[in-house]
């Protein structure tokens, strides 16, 4: 964007609209519009918009003062405090000042686009000359608001938590904007505001006001975002750039430096080798790390992705007490060591447990917020979902909630579709215990897929054992009075395997039941390295699972193109990074492209064709299956009690 020319905002041009600002802060009026007050009828009493909403005795116009109300928390909040309560006073000083220089603001645009003089001759305007000033009124309501938000988050972000994760939690998003006119603007935004304020769920201690502060004025800041696309005459707005005298701030356009910045939540550090088993998920964390590093942040995109083997959305499935959690922190430290050794901002950014709202629209909201930095292209991403089952279960099961049904929809939108920007840097995973319990629909997003299953081999549960009992030896060397076993050095099963094909090359035929049958069927008359085998066995696979689609033959095909790419990087690329890592995108993929080409020869590809297909349909079984047998085995055991209730009974 080129901004032509820079004007000042002098100091003492905003001492002289102060007053007028300071006013505002003591008494605005505002009546509430039908809808912003129906906004949430159904919803539980206790709901901040319902709150938000209620008429005042029969009128609809009502007075408010958020200076008042700052008084009134100073009493609830300090009751015995005699000092002045510094963070309250720094809010209300930001807001003042946020208002002051949203007057200059409009008043400037005012004057630059022409809608000075529409406001004189008003009365002799004819319906086209109306229409424009309207049109004028409704840009500088916009442009005044964001440039008032916009300076309180200034002004207030060095005071405020880092983490307001918890105040937007609270935050049930503004009931109505109003672009009217630049009075309208005001009042309608310290309305709200100040009822949010006066909430006694929002702040509950003096620091609360200022994060609470932040979150209401950059949501407010979205919420004009959202519209300026249709606003008109703005070209006054973008071609400019306003700087305050004596600071740091400007405004620039609808330029926005304070958004979509997420923070790194904090992890527990945890190596590869520390978990036990789980061959499969190391592999495959193992590669998902290699390939977001490659991620080009010139470019703003990966290589990895043009040669078809990046995952922007994966899953990780297993019975519980396999190390779900336990994978997750270390895929996360991995990515980070790497990350802070090529000086790459790297962002930890799990999904809250706190995700599903109770009222109409919050976890739409909160879920957007969630996805939204993800299209963010200067860092990398990693976005685990635990226990995924809780947020994104199958839509059509009895029961679920409308908060399921709002985030399944913002996840789909987010992950394929309009929405969808995906630069190679960011990564979601998908946890869960019950696989069989996600939406079908969000199953299908996913491009990657492994299975977290824990020890599984009498060495694994040696080393299971080993890494819990040699904390013993640290404090007392002889205590652990045991015969080491003679033919097996530990932890030496738990490294990383060197590709897919050596964790797969046992893979013969298929364990689950009915898909074996439908493998031997296609078996009959085609060996499995000609195509018609495996157009039969989809055949008959759709036979049993009718859900088996074109979809799913299309994450085969991932699947196998992810074995095309299943190459490590070479070993001297993460101790000297300039050898690859800060080459610049063009050298990146071509240097992959070789090592592609040298993996490829090794490669069988029927062999790997019909492995990749084996796993994909065992694992589609296994989910559909899962959920029955849960049923039958719930009703098996309830009438085993019943026959032995019986037998003691007769007994007695």
């Amino acid at each position: 964007m080129n901004h032509n020319s820079t004007f000042p905002i002098k100091q003492n041009e905003l001492d002289m609209l102060r007053d007028e600002a300071s006013g505002y802060l003591k008494s605005i009026q505002w009546e509430q519009s039908n809808r912003a007050k129906n906004k949430d009828k159904d919803a539980k009493d206790a709901s901040i918009l319902l709150y938000l909403s209620r008429a005042n005795n029969g009128s609809n116009v009502e007075v408010t003062s958020v200076s008042k109300t700052i008084l009134a928390l100073k009493k609830r909040l300090l009751p015995d405090s005699i000092a002045i309560p510094v963070y309250l006073n720094q809010t209300l000083y930001a807001v003042q000042e946020g208002l002051t220089l949203g007057i200059w603001i409009k008043d400037n645009y005012y004057d630059a686009s022409g809608l000075s003089s529409l406001h004189e001759r008003k009365s002799a305007l004819d319906s086209q000359g109306k229409r424009e000033f309207e049109s004028k009124m409704q840009t500088a309501t916009a442009f005044q608001l964001f440039a008032i938000s916009y300076k309180i988050l200034h002004d207030l972000k060095p005071h405020a938590s880092d983490d307001l994760s918890v105040m937007k939690q609270k935050f049930a998003g503004i009931p109505e904007v109003s672009l009217l006119s630049p009075l309208k603007g005001i009042a309608c935004t310290l309305f709200y505001f100040d009822k949010y304020l006066g909430h006694p769920d929002i702040v509950k201690s003096d620091k609360d006001v200022i994060d609470f502060t932040m979150v209401y004025f950059e949501a407010l800041i979205d919420e004009i975002q959202l519209r300026k696309s249709s606003l008109e005459y703005t070209e006054t707005i973008v071609d400019r750039t306003y700087k305050l005298e004596n600071s740091d701030f400007a405004v620039s356009g609808w330029e926005n430096a304070f958004s979509g910045t997420a923070k790194s939540i904090e992890f527990n550090k945890i190596q590869f080798e520390q978990i036990v088993g789980n061959k499969d998920a190391k592999h495959f964390a193992r590669r998902l790390t290699e390939r977001m590093l490659s991620y080009d942040f010139e470019a703003k995109k990966n290589p990895f992705q043009e040669l078809g083997g990046f995952m922007p959305v994966f899953m990780g499935y297993g019975i519980p007490g396999t190390g779900k959690s336990m994978l997750i922190a270390a895929i996360a430290t991995r990515l980070k060591e790497h990350a802070d050794h090529l000086g790459i901002p790297f962002l930890f950014h799990p999904m809250p447990d706190t995700l599903i709202s109770t009222f109409q629209g919050g976890s739409a909201e909160k879920m957007v917020e969630w996805m939204k930095p993800m299209q963010d292209p200067t860092k990398l991403i990693f976005a685990p979902i635990d226990d995924a089952e809780n947020n994104l279960q199958e839509r059509t099961t009895q029961g679920v909630s409308a908060g399921v049904k709002e985030v399944i929809g913002v996840f789909l939108r987010y992950t394929e579709g309009a929405y969808a920007v995906n630069y190679g840097n960011s990564s979601i995973g998908l946890f869960t215990n019950l696989p069989e319990m996600l939406d079908k629909a969000v199953i299908s997003r996913v491009q990657g897929r492994f299975k977290i299953d824990g020890a599984r081999t009498e060495h694994d549960f040696l080393d299971q054992d080993y890494i819990w009992w040699k904390k013993f030896e640290k404090t007392m060397p002889d205590f652990v009075n045991m015969q080491n076993p003679s033919n097996y050095q530990f932890l030496k099963d738990q490294g990383l395997a060197k590709s897919m094909g050596e964790i797969l090359s046992s893979v013969e035929k298929p364990s689950e039941e009915r898909v074996l049958e439908a493998y031997d069927r296609a078996e009959k008359n085609h060996r499995s390295n000609e195509h018609l085998f495996f157009a039969i066995l989809y055949k008959e696979i759709q036979k049993i699972f009718p859900f088996f689609s074109s979809r799913d033959v299309r994450n085969i095909q991932s699947a196998i193109s992810l074995r095309l790419t299943d190459f490590d990087l070479e070993q001297d690329w993460f101790e000297n990074p300039e050898t690859y890592f800060k080459k610049d995108y063009q050298t990146k993929f071509n240097m992959l492209q070789e090592l592609m080409k040298s993996n490829m020869k090794g490669l069988n590809f029927s062999e790997v064709r019909r492995q990749e297909v084996v796993r994909y349909l065992d694992n589609v079984a296994t989910i559909a299956d899962t959920d029955f047998k849960r049923k039958v085995d719930a009703r098996v055991n309830q009438m085993n009690i019943d026959l032995e209730a019986r037998k003691t009974f007769d007994n007695e």
